[in-house]
């Protein structure tokens, strides 16, 4: 059975980096194999053609010394030129059965034409017919043969060790030459092909070793600096996720780079003006709104009924909340604030004893510090909407305080009705109450949970709720977990 395409792809590298790199190195590998193929081959080329050429030269000057002289002394002139890799025979038959017209075979052919022209010169690299005695010259002069070839054998035309002492077993590829006489013989040549000694070895491949590794090594570092953008872009999205006011990105590096880097500034600069003129307008309306409900209320004091008095006030009272609660969150106050090191601990432990003291419940349980890098009045007003959230609908709040992961982790339990999980992403927006009689003894204006996520992830953190777990696993409230960076050690 196949593995999937996803078990495929989880054995490359999970980086731009680490894939490029892989890229790299398998082609410089796979360019390293076919270039020592290469070489090998053409080595063995060259090696072929020099002994060829070499044998060639051989073989005319051995042409001529025979027939210079009287066949009785031939066989015993022609055998002291014998060595171990040019062996030298005098017989009536050729030990190369056919000429063949490709490769090595067919250039020391040409060479020897040149110089033994009208000759019916055979050479060929296949094996001939076995060595040895009078038929063939070779092996006569009781040297013993080592090299290529066949195997050896006497002039009685048994196997090696005869009188004529051509014992020896032959491996390898040989180039066998025979060459007519003007008598009617044939003067045969066994050479040995030297392919020269082994090119896979240490003071080959080590060298070629060590220049893979120097290029892989400076072809990661050139990836590296190339992909140090993309870090560079992920950075600088996240930061404008948490702070819109972010400066920059520098606008420089090669074409491609300082083109992204001047369309991010462009989304960024979009971006800024958009909130800054969402804010301008709802600061103008608020500002607007105030002058009315401010004539408005004026002229409920001078009503006679105190009862729709007293009621009229009362809704003036909840537009102007309303309206500054707005303007609050569209100002995103979070994000302008800086940020300075504060004891998260001993703050959630003051807003548990405020509230405990006008009779709410409410506990802590926690560290008695636990310093982080926040902005306190916005991460205040987060928590405390929360807080009241938890008193105010699940009749009480337990906070705790904890830390994990670097982060900082506040936890509040109520023991309300919950929130059902296909609604718990909704409360997040603004202006929205599952609560639908719109009172805000019973509701608020829907921008709480809003304002203290918005605060939240300007610190870079979030906020998620959940089931509140008891202790029979029954379930029951509502736990809102929030999880804020900037942890110190």
């Amino acid at each position: 059975m196949s593995p999937c395409p996803a078990a495929r792809f989880r054995l490359l590298p999970d980086s731009v980096v680490g894939r490029t790199a892989l890229v790299l190195v398998a082609a410089l590998m796979i360019s390293a194999a076919a270039a020592a193929a290469l070489f090998t081959i053409q080595r063995q080329e060259a090696l072929e053609t020099i002994g060829g050429r070499n044998a060639a030269e051989r073989v005319s000057a051995l042409v001529s010394l025979a027939e210079q002289l009287p066949p009785n002394l031939r066989q015993d002139t022609l055998s002291s030129q014998d060595t171990p890799n040019f062996r030298v025979g005098w017989g009536p038959q050729s030990i190369a059965l056919d000429n063949e017209d490709f490769g090595l075979a067919a250039y020391v052919r040409s060479a020897l034409e040149e110089g033994l022209d009208g000759r019916d010169i055979k050479v060929s690299t296949r094996p001939g017919p076995l060595l040895g005695g009078p038929v063939t010259g070779i092996g006569r002069g009781g040297r013993h043969m080592h090299g290529p070839g066949g195997p050896g054998i006497g002039p009685g035309g048994g196997p090696g060790g005869g009188p004529g002492g051509g014992g020896g077993r032959v491996i390898g590829p040989a180039l066998r030459v025979s060459v007519p006489l003007t008598d009617g013989t044939w003067l045969n040549v066994l050479a040995p092909l030297d392919l020269g000694d082994p090119l896979w070895r240490p003071r080959f491949v080590a060298p070629l070793i060590i220049a893979l590794v120097l290029v892989t090594l400076v072809a990661l570092r050139a990836v590296r600096s190339a992909t140090k953008p993309f870090a560079t872009f992920a950075q600088a999205a996240e930061r404008l996720g948490v702070d819109v006011s972010a400066p920059p990105l520098a606008e420089t590096g090669p074409r491609e780079v300082r083109q992204a880097a001047q369309a991010f500034n462009v989304m960024q600069g979009r971006i800024t003006r958009f909130v800054q003129d969402r804010t301008q307008m709802l600061a103008a309306i608020s500002h607007d709104l105030k002058t009315p409900i401010t004539r408005l209320r004026l002229r409920a004091e001078f009503m006679e009924d105190d009862d729709q008095r007293t009621k009229m006030l009362a809704d003036l009272a909840e537009m102007e909340a309303m309206i500054a609660a707005t303007l609050a969150f569209a100002r995103d106050d979070a994000a302008s604030e800086p940020r300075i090191r504060l004891d998260l601990a001993s703050m959630l432990q003051g807003m548990v004893e405020d509230l405990d003291d006008l009779g709410a419940h409410c506990t802590y349980d926690g560290p008695a510090a636990l310093v982080i890098e926040a902005r306190p009045a916005a991460l205040k007003r987060a928590l405390a909407n929360l807080i009241d959230n938890a008193i105010k609908y699940g009749g009480c709040a337990d906070v705790t305080l904890a830390s994990g992961g670097g982060n900082a982790l506040v936890t509040i339990d109520d023991q309300g009705p919950g929130i059902p999980l296909e609604a718990r992403e909704r409360v997040f927006a603004p202006f929205v109450r599952l609560e639908t009689s719109r009172s805000r003894d019973t509701g608020g204006t829907g921008l709480g949970l809003a304002v203290a996520r918005a605060a939240i992830r300007a610190h870079g953190g979030d906020i998620t709720l959940a089931d509140r777990p008891r202790a029979d696993n029954t379930g029951g409230g509502l736990r809102v977990t929030v999880s804020l960076p900037g942890l110190e050690n």
